[in-house]
């Protein structure tokens, strides 16, 4: 089992940043793909940005050049700095971990463990 907890989240205006923190604990060697997703109200949940076990990172159109995602190997926990926020980027943002290899896709079905969430509400 992996336990992951999410910080970071709170309010902020358009144009400003945030940096969210994902910390992970127990079976973590068995990961191979970290990920931060996000859910508004009656939306899909959607992938936002992922990271290879190597250090590879993936992004969604929407974030690209905007949110770049991190981890620290030693500390066990993943990042995500969101610069030049946008209204649209309102939602519960999670953190989550996948098991198996076969890349760092955005499909969450896949992803196996799950945190709680943190809010981010951005305010023009």
């Amino acid at each position: 089992q992996v336990q992951l907890v999410e910080s970071g989240g709170g309010s902020v205006q358009a144009g400003g940043s945030r940096r969210l923190s994902c910390a992970a604990s127990g079976a973590t060697y068995n990961t191979r793909c970290m990920a931060w997703f996000r859910q508004t109200p009656g939306k899909q949940r959607e992938g936002v940005a992922s990271i290879t076990v190597d250090g590879r990172p993936a992004y969604a159109d929407s974030v690209k050049g905007r949110f770049t995602i991190s981890q620290d190997v030693t500390k066990s926990t993943l990042y995500l700095e969101m610069n030049s926020l946008k209204s649209d980027d309102t939602a519960i943002y999670y953190c989550a971990a996948k098991r198996s290899s076969g890349g760092c896709v955005f499909v969450p079905a896949w992803y196996n463990y799950w945190g709680q969430g943190t809010q981010v509400t951005v305010s023009s």
